[in-house]
């Protein structure tokens, strides 16, 4: 096996690769049913997720992705009818984004759907496994992340 094969973060880069495809499958009709391109319901899901309405930047930030991005995704879902904006009191040019009825109807809806999948799979599967993998996989998000801040790209240390 080569060095980089045998690299345990670039052997989980290429299994949560593998993993991020059979969840596209698993939740294929869900995603379908929603009629929304996955960054689309990606940000949906990320200003549900959210604490308080998020900005599009801050909606990058939590995604890892860049604010134009993020940008193309807000307006299409605000075309659509999905989001509306929010004023902001921090921030004259950067509105806060928030569900309308018609997004939330779509989530709800959506939601019940992913919940059966899964529901689904884990009589097949252990929940507390599920559990303990999502705490691990935070934690090691919060560690690259902290890596991302501290280090610059190509930067080896």
């Amino acid at each position: 096996m080569s060095r980089i094969r045998s690299n345990p973060l670039i052997q989980l880069v290429d299994e949560v690769a593998r993993l991020q495809g059979r969840i596209g499958s698993l939740f294929g009709a869900v995603h379908a049913q929603s009629g929304l391109r996955p960054m689309e319901d990606l940000v949906l899901n990320a200003i549900v997720e959210a604490d308080t309405p998020p900005t599009v930047p801050q909606i990058g930030r939590s995604l890892g992705h860049p604010r134009q991005v993020i940008q193309r995704a807000v307006n299409t879902l605000l075309t659509d009818g999905f989001l509306e904006r929010l004023p902001n009191p921090d921030h004259k040019r950067a509105p806060l984004f928030a569900l309308t009825a018609k997004g939330e109807r779509l989530k709800e809806h959506t939601d019940r759907m992913a919940l059966e999948i899964a529901d689904g799979f884990l009589q097949q599967d252990d929940p507390e496994r599920c559990k303990r993998l999502v705490g691990e996989l935070r934690e090691l998000r919060k560690s690259l992340e902290a890596f991302a801040r501290d280090t610059r790209p190509g930067d080896t240390q």
